[in-house]
């Protein structure tokens, strides 16, 4: 049965489009309700947008906060009230930049960062997500935020745009580095184009392009529902195990080394759900399956 359909898709998103229509998209096309993005983005990015269908979106969360890659196209010269390219452009300097300035500039925005999220996003503030109030004409204060930026390499340089690799923790707003960075070298900038790379271990190289999955059968893309924590190391249990986790007991494990979270298996190999460990007992976190169905 339809209902019964369940798997991870791995898009590789146009740009024009937000997160939310491409689900809507998906549930058009494959009649399942039950979808859920891992990670959004904005309308203006294109790349690697994965989708989780059925019992998987109850995984969506272990895949949205793994980490994130992009190649990100920045114009120096100019901002935007957006920090991106939908944006209107409100102020516009020369750029007189050398190539030393702007390595020297990008080794500022390494390890670990505040960021300010930028008025036109959804961020909530007293319930109201920020966007609103931009569109008000109100800047308000926002709390800082803390994200790590684990790689930031100049790709391509072509004044008055560059381009740059980036490996970023969940939550890295890359037009608020864009922004960031024109601030730093006294030019201005804002983010022209965005593509998501990856997502984790997973690469927009073996994703399908939304236009043609519509043009094609749907399910032949789909992945299995443990596909979305391949990160997290497995174990497998007996079948004794799985029923007493199941029904929300307690096992005890006998190994040295207990990561805190892993993927659990059946003897026959079948996909049960995450455990959550200590020093003595593994313990369910989320079990999809009742075993020996």
């Amino acid at each position: 049965m339809m209902s019964q359909i369940e798997g991870v898709l791995s898009i590789d998103k146009p740009a024009g489009l937000t997160s939310h229509d491409v689900v809507a998209r998906i549930r058009l096309i494959s009649g399942i309700r039950r979808v859920g993005h891992t990670g959004t983005l904005d309308p203006l990015a294109t790349g690697l947008l994965i989708l989780c269908l059925g019992q998987a979106t109850r995984l969506a969360e272990f895949l949205a906060g793994q980490n994130k890659e992009y190649l990100a196209t920045i114009r120096l010269g100019q901002e935007t009230n957006t920090f991106d390219a939908e944006g209107t452009i409100v102020a516009e300097k020369p750029v007189n930049v050398s190539k030393i300035q702007l390595l020297a500039a990008l080794d500022q925005f390494r390890g670990k960062i505040k960021q300010i999220p930028p008025m036109y996003s959804a961020v909530k503030v007293d319930g109201q997500p920020l966007y609103r109030r931009a569109r008000q004409g109100k800047v308000i204060d926002r709390p800082a935020r803390e994200v790590t930026i684990f790689e930031l390499d100049l790709y391509c340089w072509q004044s008055p745009e560059i381009q740059v690799r980036l490996v970023c923790s969940s939550g890295t707003y890359v037009r608020v580095i864009a922004h960031d960075l024109g601030r730093s070298l006294g030019c201005g900038a804002y983010l022209m184009g965005l593509r998501r790379t990856a997502v984790g271990n997973h690469r927009v190289d073996t994703a399908i392009p939304l236009a043609d999955l519509q043009k094609s059968g749907w399910q032949d893309y789909l992945q299995p529902s443990d596909i979305a924590v391949s990160h997290l190391p497995g174990v497998v249990l007996a079948e004794e195990e799985a029923v007493s986790l199941y029904h929300g007991q307690r096992v005890p494990h006998h190994s040295e080394s207990v990561e805190s979270l892993v993927r659990a298996y059946d003897e026959n190999g079948r996909f049960i759900g995450i455990l959550t460990g200590d020093e003595q007992y593994w313990s369910a976190k989320k079990i999809l399956y009742q075993p020996g169905e």
